[in-house]
């Protein structure tokens, strides 16, 4: 691969003056260096994936010192506020975040899409809709309640959420659709995709919270149970909330003061862009394969050149 970094040229002229000049490839600001990017990294493989590619390009091709930071979606967004993170490399709406540090307190931006589309939704495991034909109708739940009783829900069904800092509706679902079922965590992604795989293997019961871009729908074809269609502002009040999650466009955000610095890392950042594919043959081989994040992105980079140089001019 080819690298990006700054040619110093040395001007010597006659007896013993000399100047320096730095000349930048196309597309980079002259005479600034990368220096530090600071990105925040939330807790799915999706992400995780987006990071890996990312910043192995910052590191290699721009000379980019990177340091990644775990947080929550929120706690990355108060990061870029109190500018401490430089970068969020995936952002699932949060029009509120968008309200407050984008348009009134003015220190973040947006910049520009990833290439990957967003759906959040309810899922069981597909052995269940070969079973009972209506599962995947939201107004026959209750009567299939019963199915998904646990120890952990009681006398109501179980619904089975992942990571307690993913920003969800699913409890008020549950409670404005007037739905006998009780929101129980998973914990984390990783113990919410071994619960769907299990469900699937031993034909148990689950109905739970999922979402794609992931890997495991590659391998496990959840099936989508549809609530009541989404329109515009029908989640405008999270509390009030009786409609399905939208489809998000996912972006990037950026801190205002990294994207006026001129480092050349702005430039890779709003390039960045790829598809759902490309992102979950990262995000498994990270996972699955238990490759390195360097080792993920290498072989992922190695294989898509048409795709990764763009984002370097």
């Amino acid at each position: 691969m080819r690298r990006l970094l700054l040619l110093l040229l040395l001007l010597v002229t006659g007896c013993g003056g000399a100047s320096a000049a730095i000349v930048a490839p196309p597309g980079v600001p002259a005479g600034v260096a990368c220096g530090t990017v600071r990105i925040a990294v939330n807790p799915w493989a999706g992400y995780a994936a987006n990071v890996a590619v990312v910043s192995y390009l910052l590191r290699t091709e721009l000379g980019c010192e990177v340091r990644t930071t775990d947080l929550t979606e929120e706690a990355s967004w108060a990061g870029i506020a109190a500018g401490d993170i430089d970068l969020i490399l995936e952002n699932w709406g949060h029009d509120d975040l968008r309200r407050r540090y984008i348009d009134q307190e003015k220190v973040a931006v947006s910049m520009g899409v990833t290439g990957n589309r967003g759906v959040i939704g309810w899922y069981v495991p597909p052995w269940m809709k070969a079973e009972y034909p209506d599962i995947d109708n939201w107004r026959a739940l209750n009567r299939h309640a019963p199915l998904f009783r646990t120890d952990r829900s009681g006398e109501r069904g179980q619904f089975l959420a992942g990571d307690p800092s993913f920003v969800t509706n699913d409890a008020a679902l549950i409670t404005n659709l007037d739905l006998d079922y009780t929101v129980v965590h998973a914990g984390s992604e990783d113990r919410l995709i071994r619960a769907f795989r299990q469900a699937e293997a031993d034909r148990t019961p689950l109905i739970g919270y999922f979402y794609e871009p992931q890997w495991l729908l590659a391998e496990v074809d959840l099936v989508h149970v549809p609530l009541p269609r989404h329109r515009p502002g029908c989640d405008a009040t999270p509390a009030e909330v009786a409609c399905d999650y939208p489809a998000y466009h996912l972006d990037k955000i950026g801190r205002l003061g990294f994207l006026r610095s001129g480092s050349p890392a702005v430039e890779l950042a709003e390039n960045f862009r790829w598809s759902n594919a490309d992102q979950n043959a990262v995000a498994r081989d990270m996972t699955v394969n238990k490759l390195s994040p360097d080792d993920a992105a290498r072989r992922w980079l190695a294989a898509n050149p048409q795709t990764w140089r763009p984002w370097l001019r």
